[in-house]
This record gives structure tokens, C-alpha cells and sequence, in this order.
């Protein structure tokens, strides 16, 4: 008979805690398992599956499914399947197939491995407890998915991150103005919903010239790997549902908009989250709706999270704003006349609240405003505001906030209410065209790149003809380097052929250090650029990029930008500007630009300087005076009539004044309050930069470090340089890369060398490392001398670890009130339980390390006395577990209930709040407390102590 077959009861040796599995299947040389208790499949290699079949003996205590326990007295065994029999605790006889045995059933594995001699060195025994310290610990941090990237921690974006990520199922448009990082908020918002169990499955939507920038930012910055899909990934693959394979997908829209079968399998690939960036662009009119407009529409229908990335909302009109709201929630956004009318009145509510903040008092206006928005129900507060209370202050912008029409499902912050942006300067360098591009052949379109069009007709191999040897932009450039030679400078250019042949004119007539990055260097490659380029005593001082190529790169040590050419569109002359115009630049940013006079360039050059205002100023209007002005702009390029061209400038400038004085005026404070967090954000700050000031994670990753084998040695100051060494215990431990890596614990370090891998507890290598002790039974025994005066020679002491816990899947997030913990438990020959006397630092420092023959000589001669003191620490144990738990449904309870109360009250005066947000609080809570009442304790560890 075959050795596995369907319905028999196996445990995972590496994963005990997804508790007791079901065989399904046996296809081929794959098995498939089901962990009914927390809902996971696995598919093993029958070959060498990591399982142990689970057989209980005569005597055992054994659990039905529905709760009832029996003694087995006999076991039968009927076509591979076994049948126990025995009697309840009412002496009452039953059967019970190992099909029906509960999910939930612990094992004593540690016991069964100190009595088959299975004994760990000490340390070992240590790293366990450690590891399940910090573990309790992280489960139940604030911080927990927002402390861990490679980011600056900036307080409106971790107070948005978290105030969306702990919802279920948010949906929400990311509006933030350019500069501010909507893209950092959305990968916050990923991250901490997969640490926490929220969604598991997340699809992002993009436009095509962004894939690789959101690929970047999400393995960078998060350490996320990213499935980027095309046509051809997805027509060559083999399976079933392509997207079915990846956990996270990124999508460009451009592609899945025009195939249909893979918009069918998109939609049937079951996704938790969908993030869609730049959605300003899907568009949408009451008659009538774009095709990446629908797709987007079908995708949010089914999928629970949605994310929506946006320019600031106003700038492309109210109409286009519901458009994107609707996508959220159609049922609240259905009637776009009713939501223009709505909008009207949230301004006088909003001036109050301005006016309250700024004086600390209302006028009655303000008050009137204020009473007719809450009613009689916010009149108490406007006493106890008039009286001077800041708490009832607080509470009353905290009320308006929460009945705003769009403040749960809008979040924007703008420049003028984020601090922190450095100042800009521009430097504008005039230069003559030269004749070789005077005499090209005229185009269809104006070339605002002659040397790309110059080097496309030259002989090829004819170094004399390359087009920097007559260009006046790339004297010019040496010159200014040479100027700048004490500071790195990033120059910017729209063509990887353009920065490659900038990269060849410096290295041959200046000799100047330089390096090179573009789209078609692999990501190491880029790594090792960005890495020459940020190192202070010995890199490059100038980077050339291509405008791909930077997309997605904090350069922010650097404060000179030179533009060689400028790019078609104001929104690229932002993202190149943003390459160092971010929050914690400490210099004004130094902007250059040289440009050919008499040629489509100085034109540009014009229109974005004194019609845009794009060089001084962030360009929140750039877009949508593009769409105006785009066609007229590119026929007066090429040269066309003068005075056409300045009455361009001079409208393009009047348009943009007025669109900003409209945005401004329409800036609602609400809004903004909503979205900064009033203080929430800037306390998560603190901690962050609190936990990145301690020591305990690189003193527990060295531990983590010694037991596995893995060499580290000094790379550079705050930097470490880590190896397998021969003496490696597990090549599965998740080092990432089998001939090493370089680390550093420093976030600025992180910040500026993006070649290192940022540890953080967050980080796949410690999370796996964790994993890797935990999952498995390193530790969990262990045999010790203690040298205390105090204690007769001979005397055991008995310290076990037990865990209490409930098994439950992730999305239920009961780590938070009922984190898997170690309870320590110390006990004398008497059964006196001594840990709360004694410290595990204090105990561990008294012992000494046993040979592994003479520990297990021992074990077996006290074999009997330590198996009835497992049950006397049991024993000891069940009531503060009994505690925890009580404890824990009473937090579970009173958190839950009070916020599906305050969702039910704010539903009666705010409809963005959704039944089915309601239904799932509901249904959370309900589940949550039946899985605690099976909470459990596990006997984790055992370490056995003999006074020498």
C-alpha cells in the first residue's frame, strides 16, 4: 500500500503551527496537503515531503473535531486509514477515524526529542527564546510594516499608510500633490496588509513607462518581489491562470486593456488589492467611458481593496474627480450633479475649521456653519470649545473630519501644508546652435534631440563625427563640472544613446569621473552605477541618466541638476526635479540648463520657465494646460511666428495663474487635516527613529548569524559584508544570495547606498531567519551545568518554554490581542515554579555548556522524573494562559465593538462608510472569539539544568 493516502492526518516538520493536515491528493510525484485550521494548502515532493504521520498510541488523549475528547484503549487500521477506540470522561465508548480529529491538536515535540536524545547546544536554546520575544513583540507594534522601508520616515505618509492599511478592504484615491510620495503611501499600505494578513494577493495597474519605477520602488524599498507581466510572459506561460502563480502582479495597461483573454484570467485570478496609479488618466463622461476606464471599473466590482494613485483631484475638474470616486464606491457616487452640489457645502465648514485652528476661537458665521454640518449634537462642543478646552477642540475637528463627505475615502496633502521642501534655483545657459544641426533635414515634428537625428545619418566608426566633438552643450558641461568638482552632479537626458555618448566625451576629453544609467543596464548594473556615484571619497562625481533610467531614485545627496535636454512633458521635468526635490534635502537644489538659441529647445525652455513656472515651482497645473495648450505649443516650436509664440507664453501664463488661484481657493482644510493626522504622523516618526536608534536587532541577528554559519566582516563604517562559511547549517537559511551580501542597520547609509541591503526586523532575511528557528525544532532541548553556590551538587532544575497561542488565518489579525508568547516556567524538585524569581538573563549567564553523550546519559536515567514534571509545568502554566486569553477576548471585544459602533453611528451621517465594511467587522469579530476559545498551549522548549 502506498505510504500516503487521502484523509490520513500528517504534520508539517518545518510548519507545526498550521496544526494538524488532511492528505487531499497524490498527483503524480506531488502530494497536497490542507491545514484546516488556518486554511493553507501545501504541495510537497513526495520524495522527501516534510511530514510526520501522526499516530496516537493506547493511552493517548485524543480530540474530536466538534470538541469531545476520548483515551484511546485500542487502534484499528482499514485501507491506510486508522480508527481509534476508546472511552470518553463519562466512561462512555467511542470511535473516532483520524479524518474527524481536530485541527487544532498540539504535540509535545520537544519531549519526544529530548528522549530520543535529540539535545541542541545552549545557545541554541537561547536564540529560541529570543526569537519568540521578538516576535510577541513585533506582532503587537504600532509600527509593524511601516518601519521597515527604505525610506525616510515622513509623518503624513506613515499616518496615511497606517490609517488605511488597518482598515479591511480600504478603498481609497491617494491624492497627495507631485513630490509627496504616493507611491511610498501605496507601498506602506502593501506592505504592512501582507505582514498583517490582510490581502495576500495584490494586483498593480500602472501605465507601461512606469512599470519599471514601481518594480524598483517595490523590491528597493519594500523588498517585495514584483511579477511584472506582459504579453509575452503571460502567452508563453504553461499554467492554467498565469496570474494564479504570483502573489503580486504589475500590470501596464496599455497592454491588458487590448487582450481580452488576459483581462478574463486577470479577473478570474482572485486578487485582495488592486492598486491602479496615475487613474487621473482613465477617463470617464456620464455617456460614455474609456476602455482602460471599464477595465479598471470590472477589476474594482470584484476586487474587496482598491487604491487609487491621482494628481491633486481639482486638476482636471470636478467631473473628473467623481469619475475617480465612483470607481470606489458607486453606490455612494452615483449622481454627479448631486456631488457637485454636496462639494458646495463642505467650504464654510472648512474655513471654520481654519479659522478655529488659527485662532483658537469662531466667529458666529464660523459657529453657524459648524451647527448646521453636526446639529444639536455638536452644540455641547461648541460650548466647551467657546470655554477654552482643547480636548473638546480636538474632539470637534476629529467629528467634522469623520462626517466629511469624501475624508474617509480622500486623502491629499499639498506642498503648502507639508514642510520640509528645499528651495530652487535655476541657471539658464544660452549657447549657440550649431551649423550641423542647423542644416538637418526638417521633421514631422520639432527635434528637440538633433544629436539622437545627427548620429542616426553619421557614418558609423567615424569617431570624427560624433556629435559631442562639435556640440557646445558638452564644452559647456566640462566646464561647469570642473567648476563644481567638489560636488556630485546628476545630469539628466531623455536618450540612453545620449548619456552613453556623454559618458565617452567626458572620459576622453576631461577625464573627469564619471558613470552611466539607463533602461538597458540590469537592476545590479543600475545598483552599482547609483553606488559609484554616492560614494563621497572614491565615486564618480557625475551620474548621467537616461529619463527611464532614473525613474524610481532618490538622489537626494546631490543639489545639481543639469537638464542636457528638456523632456516633451512638464510632468518628466518634475520626476527628473524630484530625482532631488524631496522632503530632507538640505540644500537648495541648483537647477542648469543649457540650451541651443534659435532651436525647439529654447522655446521649451521658455515655455515651461515663464508660462509653466515648471523650474521654480512644483507644476500641479502642468497637465491639464498641456492637454490646452499641447497642439499649439508643438506648431510654434519649430520656429513659427514670434509674436504668436509670446502671446502663447502670456496665455499659458494667465491660464496657470488662474487654475492655481482656483486650486487654492478650493484647497479644502478638512482634507488636509484628515490627511496629515494631526500629530499621529509625526509620532510614528519618533518611534521609528526610536527603534532605529536601539541595538537588539543587531544583537540578536549576530546570534541569528553564529547558529546558522553565516560570516559577516566589516565592509565600511555601519556596513557589513555577510557569507555562507563552510560550517553553514542550513543552505536554506534566506541570506538572499548564495556568495553574500553587504548590510548596514543605518538608514541613512540605506538612503544613500541602495547596492546594501537594509536590515530592518521587517526584512525578508530576519523575518526568514525567524521563520527558519521557529518553524523548525532548533533549540527546543537543551542539557546545561549550573554553577551556583547556592544550590546542592546534583540538584535539576527543569525550565520549559511553553507557547500560548491561537491558531488562526492571518487576515483575523489576533496577533494583536493574543500574540503567540513564550510562558516561562522554572521548576525545583519540589514543583515550585521559580521563573518569576529568576530571570532567563540572570539563569543563563550561570551555565555551562554539557557534552551531547553525557546530557542524553542523564535524560534517560531521569527519564520518569521529568515526564511527570512536563504535566507539573503544565500545570503551572494553564492559568496564566487561561489569563491571556480572557484578557485577550476582553481587548478583542471592546476594540471591535467600539469601532463597529462608531462606524454605525458615522454611517447615519456619512455614506462613504460601506455595509459591506459593517459585515466583515461583524463577521471578524465573531470568528476571532470562536478561534479563541480554542486557544492552546504548546510545549515549545525544554532545557534540563544540573547544579555542578
Amino acid at each position: 500500500m502506498a505510504q500516503y493516502q487521502p484523509g490520513q492526518r500528517w504534520i508539517s516538520d518545518s510548519e507545526a503551527e498550521l496544526g494538524l493536515g488532511t492528505i487531499l491528493a497524490l498527483d503524480g510525484r506531488m502530494l497536497t496537503v490542507l491545514y484546516p485550521a488556518t486554511g493553507d494548502t501545501r504541495q510537497y515532493a513526495e520524495r522527501n515531503a516534510p511530514l510526520t504521520r501522526v499516530r496516537f498510541a493506547p493511552g493517548d488523549e485524543v480530540t474530536h473535531f466538534e470538541g469531545w475528547k476520548m483515551t484511546v484503549r485500542e487502534v484499528d487500521e482499514i485501507d491506510g486509514l486508522l480508527i481509534y477506540h476508546g472511552l470518553t470522561a463519562n466512561n462512555e465508548a467511542k470511535t473516532l477515524p483520524e479524518t474527524q480529529l481536530s485541527n487544532f491538536i498540539q504535540f509535545r515535540l520537544a519531549s519526544d526529542r529530548l528522549f530520543a536524545g535529540q539535545i541542541d547546544p545552549m545557545p541554541w536554546f537561547a536564540l529560541r527564546f529570543h526569537t519568540l520575544e521578538h516576535r510577541t513583540r513585533l506582532l503587537q507594534s504600532s509600527l509593524w510594516g511601516l518601519g521597515g522601508a527604505r525610506a525616510q520616515p515622513i509623518a503624513h505618509q506613515l499616518h496615511i499608510a497606517r490609517e488605511v492599511a488597518d482598515r479591511i478592504a480600504p478603498r481609497v484615491l491617494l491624492a497627495d500633490e507631485v513630490g509627496l510620495g504616493k507611491t511610498i503611501e501605496a507601498g506602506l499600505v502593501i506592505h504592512r496588509q501582507l505582514l498583517s494578513g490582510r490581502a495576500s494577493r495584490v494586483l498593480i495597474l500602472v501605465p507601461e513607462n512606469l512599470q519599471h519605477q514601481w518594480l524598483v520602488e517595490m523590491r528597493r524599498r519594500f523588498n517585495l518581489e514584483v511579477a511584472l507581466f506582459d504579453r509575452e510572459r503571460f502567452t508563453e506561460s504553461d499554467a492554467g491562470n498565469p496570474f494564479e502563480d504570483s502573489q503580486l502582479a504589475l500590470v501596464a495597461l496599455e497592454w491588458i486593456k487590448n487582450d481580452e483573454r488576459a483581462q478574463d484570467a486577470l479577473c478570474a485570478a482572485g486578487w485582495d488589492l488592486l492598486v491602479v496609479d496615475e487613474a487621473h488618466h482613465l477617463v470617464w463622461h456620464p455617456e460614455k467611458a474609456s476602455p482602460e476606464y471599464q477595465l479598471v471599473e470590472t477589476l474594482a466590482q470584484i476586487i474587496p481593496g482598491v487604491l487609487l494613485l491621482t494628481a491633486t483631484p481639482e486638476q482636471l475638474g470636478l467631473d473628473s474627480h467623481f469619475a475617480r470616486l465612483r470607481l470606489l464606491d458607486p453606490d455612494r457616487f452615483h449622481d454627479l450633479e448631486a456631488f457637485r452640489q454636496e462639494s458646495t457645502q463642505y467650504r464654510p465648514v472648512a474655513e471654520a475649521v481654519q479659522e478655529l485652528i488659527d485662532h483658537g476661537r469662531l466667529s458666529p458665521a464660523a459657529r453657524q456653519a459648524i451647527h448646521g454640518f453636526l446639529g444639536a449634537a455638536g452644540d455641547e462642543l461648541l460650548a466647551s470649545v467657546e470655554s477654552g478646552d482643547d480636548d473638546a477642540r480636538a474632539r470637534l475637528v476629529r467629528e467634522l473630519l469623520d462626517r466629511h463627505g469624501t475624508g474617509r475615502v480622500l486623502f491629499r496633502n499639498t506642498r503648502a501644508a507639508v514642510q520640509g521642501f528645499p528651495e530652487r534655483q535655476l541657471h539658464a545657459y544660452p549657447l549657440p546652435n550649431p551649423v550641423e544641426y542647423m542644416e538637418l533635414p526638417i521633421g514631422e515634428h520639432p527635434d528637440l534631440y538633433p544629436e539622437v537625428s545627427f548620429q542616426a545619418q553619421a557614418e558609423d566608426g567615424d569617431e570624427n563625427t560624433r556629435w559631442w566633438r562639435f556640440d557646445p552643450r558638452v564644452e559647456w558641461l566640462i566646464d561647469t563640472l570642473k567648476m563644481l568638482k567638489q560636488y556630485k552632479v546628476l545630469v539628466i537626458c531623455a536618450h540612453a544613446e545620449t548619456a552613453l555618448d556623454l559618458e565617452d566625451a567626458l572620459r576622453l576629453r576631461s577625464g573627469i569621473p564619471a558613470t552611466v544609467f539607463h533602461e538597458g543596464m540590469s537592476i545590479l548594473e543600475r545598483d552599482r552605477a547609483a553606488a559609484y556615484f554616492a560614494d563621497e571619497e572614491f565615486g564618480a562625481q557625475v551620474l548621467i541618466c537616461s529619463e527611464i533610467g532614473s525613474e524610481g531614485r532618490n538622489f537626494q545627496f546631490a543639489h545639481h541638476l543639469v537638464l542636457f535636454d528638456l523632456p516633451a512633458h512638464p510632468d518628466q521635468l518634475e520626476q527628473r526635479i524630484g530625482r532631488l526635490d524631496r522632503i530632507g534635502q538640505r540644500h537648495t537644489i541648483q537647477i542648469h540648463v543649457p540650451h541651443l538659441e534659435t532651436s525647439p529647445q529654447e522655446r521649451l525652455f521658455q515655455w515651461y520657465h515663464q508660462a509653466l513656472n515648471a523650474f521654480l515651482n512644483t507644476c500641479p497645473t502642468g497637465n491639464a494646460l498641456q492637454h490646452r495648450f499641447g497642439p499649439r505649443l508643438v506648431e510654434l516650436l519649430d520656429g513659427g511666428d514670434d509674436d504668436a509664440f509670446a502671446a502663447l507664453l502670456e496665455e499659458g501664463q494667465a491660464a496657470r495663474l488662474a487654475l492655481e488661484a482656483e486650486m487654492h481657493s478650493g484647497r479644502d482644510r478638512l482634507l488636509e487635516l484628515n490627511s496629515g493626522g494631526a500629530g499621529e504622523g509625526e509620532a510614528l516618526v519618533e518611534a521609528i527613529e526610536e527603534q532605529d536608534d536601539q541595538f537588539a536587532l543587531p544583537i540578536y541577528m549576530e546570534k541569528l548569524f553564529d547558529t546558522y554559519g553565516i560570516d559577516s566582516e566589516d565592509h565600511s563604517e555601519n556596513a557589513l559584508i555577510l557569507r555562507p562559511s563552510e560550517k553553514m547549517l542550513d543552505a536554506s537559511f534566506p541570506l538572499g544570495d548564495d556568495e553574500g551580501v553587504t548590510v548596514t542597520y543605518d538608514r541613512a547609509q540605506a538612503l544613500a547606498r541602495e547596492d546594501m541591503q537594509f536590515l530592518t526586523w521587517e526584512h525578508p532575511m530576519v523575518q526568514g531567519g525567524m521563520d527558519l528557528v521557529l518553524s523548525g525544532s532548533l533549540g527546543n532541548t537543551s542539557v546545561a551545568i549550573i554553577k551556583n553556590k547556592a544550590l546542592k551538587p546534583g540538584t535539576v532544575l527543569l525550565e520549559m518554554l511553553f507557547v500560548s497561542e491561537a491558531v488562526a488565518p492571518r487576515k483575523l489579525q489576533l496577533g494583536r490581542f493574543l500574540p503567540p508568547v513564550a510562558l516561562r516556567c522554572l521548576l525545583d524538585a519540589n514543583g515550585n515554579d521559580l521563573a518569576a524569581r529568576v530571570s532567563f538573563e540572570t539563569l543563563h549567564e550561570q551555565l555551562e555548556s554539557v557534552p551531547r553523550a553525557s546530557a542524553n546519559k542523564f535524560v534517560q536515567a531521569q527519564r520518569d522524573v521529568l515526564a511527570k514534571q512536563f504535566a507539573v509545568g503544565e500545570s503551572k502554566i494553564a492559568p496564566r494562559h487561561a489569563e491571556r486569553v480572557e484578557k485577550a477576548r476582553q481587548q478583542l471585544v471592546a476594540s471591535l465593538d467600539e469601532e463597529l459602533a462608531r462606524l454605525t453611528a458615522l454611517k447615519q451621517v456619512n455614506p462613504s462608510v460601506r455595509d459591506s465594511e459593517l459585515e466583515a467587522l461583524r463577521a471578524q469579530r465573531d470568528q476571532s472569539l470562536a478561534l479563541l476559545d480554542k486557544a492552546s498551549l504548546r510545549l515549545e522548549a525544554i532545557r534540563v539544568l544540573v547544579a555542578g
